[in-house]
């Protein structure tokens, strides 16, 4: 039987490079390219997407948006989609590519033609939030801050360039303007109505993600405890390959404090509920690896669903 074909259109990019990284080590796909000199031509595009199974777009935006609309004027001769750019996260057509997101949405990744990759911040967010809006512990108008901090890879090729050659700050605080690119996808998708203020973040180091989400408990209704959020997180992700809730953070090691980079080149998700109930406070926490699961591991997990394997 021949092995599903993918082509990873913009191979050469840092999500790009992961992806085909990944791929290397699993003989059961053929990786189709297309030769340097004609990687921006558009008729070779075209006859490599009608050669494959699947295309991955690890393209900017734009470039996406004019790879689909290339796609549907191939008919019957179009791949799967799998678009790792933000273009297509919100728009309608497109499955959201986060397997664990409800009980459903491996089956509609598996099912669909085209699926959007999450962004890296989103996939911590999200993931975080969306059991205890399900779970009626979170109003879904409850007003909600996300901090989160990302090694400098999650900024691509200039980024990269810039701390690598030592130019870039020891930490920078960013998206100031309130208007960051993945906030749509974190809002539509973690199920809240009010937009939630998002603060990200870049440390120097290269990779590895932490999401943070502060809650006052006795603002929520029923004031939960902390054991409450750790519950239905666990509920959520019970028998989940890849997002693990942490229980008991506090009685770990290091106990009130946590490192990014432990689950740095894997497609883990873990998940934890720091909290005190003399204060009534918590905040939830997720750790992934931002070029893992926040990008070319999650990659790589939808297009097995997409394929069948």
């Amino acid at each position: 039987m021949s092995r599903p074909t993918i082509f990873i259109d913009g191979e050469h990019g840092t999500t790009g490079l992961e992806i085909r990284q990944r791929l290397d080590a699993l003989p059961r796909y053929e990786v189709k390219s297309i030769a340097e000199a004609h990687r921006k031509d558009r008729q070779a595009r075209r006859d490599m997407m009608a050669a494959v199974d699947l295309a991955i777009l690890c393209l900017p935006d734009d470039a996406a948006k004019e790879a689909a609309a290339m796609a549907d004027e191939m008919g019957t001769e179009a791949p799967k989609l799998l678009d790792a750019s933000t273009a297509h996260r919100v728009a309608k057509g497109w499955v959201y590519g986060f397997p664990e997101l409800t009980d459903r949405q491996a089956a509609l990744i598996a099912g669909a033609m085209r699926v959007s990759n999450p962004g890296c911040y989103p996939t911590g967010a999200i993931a975080l939030i969306r059991p205890l809006v399900d779970a009626g512990i979170i109003p879904a108008d409850h007003p909600i801050s996300i901090n989160a901090v990302s090694g400098y890879s999650g900024g691509g090729k200039a980024m990269i360039e810039q701390y690598e050659s030592g130019q870039g700050p020891s930490f920078d605080l960013y998206g100031l303007s309130l208007n960051h690119k993945h906030l749509p996808e974190t809002q539509l998708y973690a199920g809240l109505i009010t937009r939630p203020i998002f603060v990200p973040s870049v440390g120097n180091y290269r990779q590895g993600m932490l999401v943070s989400v502060p809650l006052h408990l006795d603002t929520l209704p029923g004031k939960p405890q902390v054991a409450d959020l750790e519950a239905a997180l666990a509920k959520r992700y019970r028998g989940s390959t890849w997002v693990k809730v942490i229980e008991s953070p506090l009685s770990e090691a290091r106990k009130d404090r946590i490192d990014a980079e432990p689950l740095n080149h894997t497609n883990m998700l873990e998940l934890r509920v720091y909290g005190s109930e003399q204060y009534r406070q918590a905040v939830l926490v997720a750790r992934l690896d931002n070029l893992g699961k926040g990008a070319s591991g999650a990659a790589v997990q939808n297009l097995e669903l997409m394929l069948g394997a």
